[in-house]
């Protein structure tokens, strides 16, 4: 009887062990998944003061887009916050199709060699970003089912795990502005 005590306690103690493990390791992976889209935010931000020069130097009446792009970008590199990032992201990221459509009007801005590289880069982070962003909700999405569902539910509060934030955009920004190829 003692002995089958032991193994049912060994069993429950390698049980718990295993569903901790799992859930740090979903935890993990959200994380990994955040820094992916920071990497790729990041890189945007950095193309975003060379492509507003680029512009600038070629129209004067579009001044308030880029003021907007430029104030944009300053509250985006200071929110921590998935969700309320997600927001600024997709306003920025209309803006910044304003500004690789402006090539259309200009066509001094479209034979500028800085402005079709400055374009092609930021299509291939818009790219990169719209793969992070889904691979990190879908991260998240696992993470918050493995919290919320039994048996791991009991894991997960024991160990106080927190459900994560979705990279979410405002309903009236869910679609993606068309940017197409920039030459």
């Amino acid at each position: 009887m003692e002995w089958l005590l032991v193994i049912v306690l060994l069993a429950l103690l390698m049980w718990v062990v295993w569903m901790y493990n799992r859930l740090v390791a979903k935890r993990n992976r959200v994380a990994t998944a955040w820094s992916d889209i920071d990497v790729q935010l990041t890189r945007r931000h950095d193309l975003v003061p060379n492509l507003v020069k680029v512009v600038s130097a070629y129209t004067d009446h579009e001044r308030d887009t880029l003021e907007s792009v430029t104030r944009l970008r300053s509250q985006a590199v200071q929110t921590d916050s998935p969700a309320r990032l997600g927001v600024i992201e997709n306003e920025l990221e209309a803006l910044l199709s304003r500004l690789l459509v402006l090539k259309e009007n200009y066509p001094d801005l479209k034979a500028s060699e800085n402005y079709r590289q400055l374009s092609d880069q930021l299509v291939e982070v818009e790219n990169q970003l719209h793969y992070a962003r889904r691979y990190y909700n879908g991260a998240v999405r696992d993470l918050n089912t493995a919290i919320q569902t039994f048996p791991d539910l009991i894991i997960a509060r024991l160990f106080r795990f927190q459900t994560a934030e979705f990279y979410a955009a405002e309903p009236g920004h869910r679609a993606v502005p068309g940017v197409g190829a920039a030459a």
